[in-house]
């Protein structure tokens, strides 16, 4: 061994100089040890280190004691072996979000109107003689009024910037507030591992190689490790492998642990050999281009990779004639000879991995968008402002054309002026003039302000949601949250306190309804118990003394063995004592608790050869494997059927209808002459048990639940109960939360019966007979996770109500991820979830308070009525603003409105109105009201009679004051002014009248539903106050002190008085449009509906929504391109290969960039999925599911593509594993059922030169 580790420490300084000599182990060495599997990896650890501990000396490490702790110690390690961080990507920058912001369409328009406007104004036609040119072009301009022209496209531009900043600053301070986000969630990830001999918990960013850490149940893990010592520990590769089956860690077959893989069952101890970019997950998010280096450097390594692989192939004789002549005798020999496969490997791994990084980025880009399409209320925005843009473009379009029109018909016809070449250049500056009306029409009629109110909305919605402890990960499910319809709740931690206390026992034959003095049990039996707890029970688990004196010891771990572990405290015994006797190394097996089992086995071996293994877990199916148990004297009686019937009901019944979770606890000795038993055998092992006790354990319901469910219950939600507890207890608590109430006709089911229900003779789901049973149902007791899904997708696919139902779903365990992605919204729990759920939520409960889940509900739909306030303001502002322009210009030959008022107007109050609106405190009166539904238009037709009846009092007064205001206010009128004539009393009077008016109206905006009391809450928003007041004070500067730039004059506080009047009477105005019943306006159409994309899944068809979020959680896990596996990948890959080869010969059938990536044979339009919903290749979603394949999910390949043009489309059927391998197979597998040759190209064999017969020999 020291010989071994000599060489290894020889080989480290002269092949990596800089790692220190203190580790015998190079990165290299490590990283490539953890690319192996299985028997090969076993293989190597013999031959290079022995065994693991072998493995632990050359890390210099202790497998029982782990690191010393000493910070130079953990910072070298940092530094030769890499921290356990993952650089993430860099953030865009400001300038490449501004970038973005001026991508706008309208934005363009604008800066492009401007530029051209700025152009022409300083550019003076010659002095041609004006009368001859028509009446209009007389008196143009003087001097200083031609200086002045650039100022209008100056102020268009300066606008434009506003708008682009302050979505750019928007956008930035969001991308920092989800980065922020996102290092809470990371910084708050803990691990436990052993330092100095003692168990602690670090961050995970804290981890260093060496390190001895304990993994768990549900644990995800962080780091690369060997395993030392495990219990029947269980390990989800999926996320890296593809293959769904757990696989078993132990020792003699397979002890190597990969870092992003879950933990699904058992504990075990791990030596960690590889972190941060080092490490499996590491090196797959480099691959993805996650860390540091750029796309276009992604380029390069590919290149310099594809070249690396035409090289390798020469290099590899070599490399084994090097290997043989450097290979010594002895063990220097056998190292480097190991040194050498492992080189061969990491070739292997590189060609491996090659498809990956052409595939990373459209792969990324894809889940993007399919992500974006998710959320309903982004869909029906776009909708909405691209019909108000179309009508918009029509308008200004029409406008221009009167304009021009009506110049040629006065100009040429009614005052016969002749055409004169002198004239053109003020024939073009009329043009430029309309062309502005037009734009200025157009930019009025967009609503720029939507987005941004959008974002705001949202942005402001999140943050305050992280206060009322909703961590928010997505942030479409905050908007979907208020259309939700059905929660499913677990019971422990959300519905209880998730504090769990025994309070009462049945021992010996004797039932305690309190704690029973340990003086009155038999010492035999006391002693049993407290083994038995102490051992049985994750070493994981403890209780601590409490925090601040007076309060509450703390409970560390799982709760109820928390409850058990305080039962053995209350007898006045230690816990403690009986672990130190009995470290976890001394146990002997250990079947872990999980959702099948239901209970948790441990087994001790006796100094004399024989076993004792205890067990606990739920009291009816433990109870059922007694055949013993243990009376007051201490002694072992017959258990018989009709005792153990006995002791359910009278023991097991009455806790339960009392809310408390009973727990059995038994054991079973293995006498030495009954030989050696067969432990993998369970069933077996798991019988005969003598029971020692049953104990009820107490989590009471949180306080605030019964009222937070009765808001849910009157907000239209109806609250579902889905818990693994038994049906009694499941039923009281129901019956203590409000979810059911005593003669209610509701359901409360066990899973087992659940599933008789909806399954057919063939054991197959109907949602016909799952239609029969959700509506009905409130309680599934003793539910396994996959019930758990079931049920939520069976909602959600259902089609009994007109509506779809949208579903949110609360988990924390690793089995709840299938039920959180299923969801519309997955709920996880911050403190008692594990990992795996907190990846696959939506949402994170920091306080796993099912409360918090209600002020979600009402956050969600504020966001939703913000936006509808928004839109209500905005639209009544630009209805008004398009007739004034469009009007104005037609009658006056100018609009009323200038281009930088008007830009004002939109650009500046739109965005502050969007501020004011956008962030509106939600109330209790939003659970007044039942949810909105996917299907219900943005706006209805009671905000359609406000924003008519508003557009109408404002365009009445509008016209007056333009048409005889000058004769009102006794002034000179601004009518039929010429071009760059200087700003009029008249017009400023009307753009005032016009702000303030809008100025009042945004307090009618507040209230959607027709309410009357507009000013009800408006001091809780202060930022709504602040812009009311801060919008009237611009505006008072702009009209005395705007001048040119916005073509005002200061106005006498008369006039000043007359146009807040009018404003004000906007106020009154709204009183009297909402006394007019909406019933009465059945004329008036609603607008901003779904678009059909968003209505397909209420067809029942929302596989879409699973497909897109399984997606994104992968991506999120940086693993997406390795869900199906190195290994398939390959066979894609010559699959892929065999089409491309038989197709070469036909030239031009193909572009070559269709052939240089499987990516883009995916994505070739000749290959693409028929289907409204987006499929995502490479990833494995499957459902369980065997529909027979249909017709609308076939891949059509047109005839060039086979080199047989007269042979019709042939039709490739996938199955639901969505990758090319599986959609070929079944081509070759099923013929009749895939429709391979279709009937009347029965006669055309596959041709050895075609494509399809390379396909079938490949295959």
């Amino acid at each position: 061994m020291t010989n071994n580790s000599l060489s290894g420490s020889k080989y480290v300084r002269r092949g990596v100089a800089n790692h220190d000599a203190d580790f015998s182990c190079s990165v290299q060495e490590l990283r490539s040890l953890m690319e192996l599997r299985g028997e090969e990896a076993l293989t190597r650890i013999q031959e290079c280190y022995a065994d693991v501990n072998g493995l632990c000396a050359r890390l210099r490490t202790s497998p029982v004691d782990g690191l010393d702790g000493k910070s130079e110690d953990i910072d070298r390690r940092k530094e030769v072996f890499g921290p356990n961080i993952i650089p993430p990507k860099k953030p865009k920058t400001f300038l490449q979000l501004v970038w973005e912001a001026l991508q706008d369409v309208t934005l363009i328009i604008l800066e492009v109107a401007a530029i051209i406007s700025l152009g022409l104004s300083f550019y003076h036609p010659p002095d041609a003689e004006r009368q001859n040119c028509g009446s209009a072009a007389g008196g143009m301009e003087d001097e200083n009024e031609a200086e002045t022209g650039w100022i209008e496209g100056a102020a268009i531009l300066l606008s434009v910037v506003c708008v682009v900043l302050v979505t750019a600053f928007n956008d930035w301070s969001k991308e920092k507030q989800f980065r922020g986000l996102q290092n809470r969630i990371e910084q708050e990830q803990k691990f436990t591992v052993v330092r100095g001999g003692q168990v602690i918990q670090i961050k995970v960013s804290e981890i260093v190689v060496g390190d001895i850490a304990q993994v768990k149940y549900g644990d995800l893990l962080p780091a690369d490790g060997v395993l030392i010592q495990g219990n029947d520990l269980k390990i989800d590769e999926s996320s890296l492998t593809g293959e769904s089956d757990h696989v078993k860690k132990n020792l003699d077959k397979d002890p190597m642990l990969l870092s992003g893989t879950h933990v699904m069952e058992g504990s075990g101890k791990v030596v960690v050999t590889a972190v941060g970019v080092n490490s499996q997950s590491g090196i797959i998010f480099t691959l993805l281009g996650a860390g540091d280096e750029g796309d276009n450097e992604d380029k390069k390594d590919k290149k310099k990779e594809e070249h690396k692989r035409k090289e390798s192939k020469g290099k590899k004789s070599k490399k084994e004639d090097k290997g043989k002549k450097v290979q010594g005798p002895g063990e220097d020999g056998a190292y480097l000879s190991c040194c050498k496969k492992r080189g061969e490997n990491k070739d292997k791994a590189s060609v491996e991995t090659q498809p990956l990084n052409g595939e990373g980025e459209p792969e990324k880009k894809k889940k993007h968008i399919a992500k974006k399409e998710k959320s309903v209320l982004q869909g029906k925005l776009t909708k909405l402002a691209v019909q108000i843009g179309k009508a918009g473009l029509f308008m200004s379009t029409l406008t221009v054309i009167i304009l021009i029109t009506r110049f040629l018909i006065d100009t040429f016809c009614i005052q016969g002026v002749v055409w004169t070449p002198e004239c053109v250049p003020i024939y073009i500056q009329f043009l430029v003039k309309f062309f502005i009306i037009g734009v200025t029409v157009l930019v009025v009629a967009v609503p720029e302000g939507l987005p941004l109110a959008v974002t705001i909305s949202l942005a402001y919605s999140v943050k305050k949601m992280m206060k009322d402890n909703n961590l928010v990960r997505h942030l479409d499910a905050c908007e979907t949250m208020g259309n939700a319809t059905a929660i499913c709740s677990d019971k422990t931690g959300t519905l209880t306190m998730n504090r769990m206390t025994v309070v009462q026992a049945y021992i010996a034959e004797h039932h305690y309804k309190k704690v029973p003095e340990p003086d009155l049990i038999h010492p035999k039996i006391l002693d049993l118990l407290v083994l038995g707890i102490g051992v049985n029970c994750a070493y994981t688990t403890k209780i601590m003394p409490p925090e601040r004196d007076g309060g509450l010891p703390r409970q560390v771990g799982n709760k109820t063995e928390c409850a058990l572990l305080g039962f053995t405290l209350d007898l006045r015994r230690d816990y403690q004592t009986i672990r130190n006797d009995i470290p976890e190394e001394k146990l002997f097996k250990v079947y872990t608790f999980n959702s099948v089992r239901k209970s948790m086995s441990t087994v001790l071996k006796n100094h004399d050869g024989s076993y004792r293994m205890f067990s606990k877990g739920a009291s009816e199916i433990l109870l059922k494997k007694c055949c013993k148990i243990l009376t007051a004297s201490g002694e072992v009686k017959v258990f018989k059927h009709r005792d153990r019937e006995d002791l359910v009901k009278r023991v097991v019944e009455s806790m339960a209808s009392e809310g408390l979770r009973t727990i059995c606890l038994a054991y079973r000795d293995f006498p030495v002459s009954d030989g050696e038993p067969d432990w993998d055998n369970e069933a077996h092992i798991l019988t005969g048990l003598t029971c020692i006790a049953v104990v009820g354990i107490e989590d009471p319901v949180r306080p605030e639940v019964p009222d937070a469910i009765r808001k849910c219950q009157r907000a239209g939600i109806t609250v579902r109960m889905v818990t693994g507890d038994n049906i009694n207890t499941a039923r009281a608590i129901a019956i203590k939360c409000g979810i059911l109430h005593l003669g209610d006709d509701f359901l409360c089911l066990e899973g087992k019966e659940f599933n008789r229900r909806i399954r057919n003779e063939m054991g197959e789901i109907e949602q016909e007979r799952l239609d029969k049973i959700w509506p009905k149902l409130r309680v599934l007791a003793r539910s396994s996770p996959t019930d758990k899904h079931t049920l939520v997708k069976g909602i959600i696919d259902s089609t009994v109500f007109e509506q779809r139902q949208v579903v949110a779903v609360t988990g924390d365990g690793t089995n709840d991820g299938p039920a959180l992605k299923k969801a519309d919204v997955g709920f996880a729990m911050g403190i008692a979830g594990t990992d795996v759920a907190k990846e696959a939520s939506d949402i994170i409960l920091t306080d796993d308070n099912f409360s918090s889940i209600v002020k979600a509900v009402m956050w969600g739909r504020n966001v939703y009525d913000s936006i509808s306030k928004f839109l209500q303001f905005q639209l009544t502002v630009n209805v008004v603003a398009v007739i004034v322009a469009f009007t104005g210009a037609c009658i006056t030959q100018d609009s009323p409105l200038k281009a930088v008022q008007m830009l004002w107007v939109n650009l500046i109050m739109d965005t502050f109105a969007s501020l004011a609106l956008a962030t509106e405190p939600p109330t209790e009166a939003l659970l007044l009201r039942n949810p909105y539904g996917r299907k219900k238009p943005l706006i209805s037709r009671t905000m359609m009679k406000n924003i008519l009846g508003h557009g109408i009092y404002q365009l009445t007064i509008i016209f007056t004051l333009l048409f005889v205001g000058e004769k009102l206010f006794d002034i000179d009128s601004g009518r039929n002014a010429p071009l760059h004539a200087p700003p009029s009393e008249h017009y400023t009077i009307v753009f005032n009248t016009f702000v303030l008016m809008q100025i009042f109206n945004e307090f009618n905006a507040r209230k959607i539903h027709g309410e009357r009391n507009v000013f009800e809450g408006v001091f809780r928003n202060p930022i709504f106050c602040t812009i009311i007041f801060g919008t009237f004070v611009t505006q008072f500067i702009i009209v005395q002190f705007g001048d040119k730039p916005f073509s005002c004059v200061g106005l006498t506080l008369e006039q000043w008085l007359w146009c807040i009047f009018l404003g004000l009477g906007s106020l009154l105005w709204g009183q009297l449009v909402s006394s007019v019943p909406t019933k009465w306006l059945k004329f008036l159409k609603t607008a901003g509906h779904a678009t059909l994309q968003e209505e397909s899944p209420d067809d029942g068809s929302d596989e879409n929504n699973d497909v897109v979020d399984h997606g994104d959680l992968e991506l999120r896990q940086g693993q997406v391109l390795w869900c199906r596996g190195l290994n398939r990948i390959q066979t894609q890959i010559r699959v892929v290969k065999a089409f491309r080869d038989s197709v070469s010969p036909y030239e031009g059938l193909e572009t070559p960039e269709s052939r240089s990536s499987i990516h883009n044979f995916m994505n070739h339009p000749e290959f693409r999925i028929e289907d409204s919903e987006p499929q995502i290749p490479l990833i494995d979603e499957n459902e369980g599911e065997d529909d027979p394949p249909t017709k609308r999910n076939s891949i059509v390949i047109p005839p060039p593509l086979t080199g047989l043009s007269t042979q019709p489309p042939l039709t490739f059927i996938p199955n639901e594993n969505n990758n090319a391998l599986d959609r070929i197979i079944p081509l070759h597998k099923d013929i009749s059922r895939s429709t391979l040759v279709p009937p009347n190209s029965a006669g055309l064999p596959p041709c050895p030169g075609s494509p399809l017969h390379s396909l079938e020999t490949s295959l």
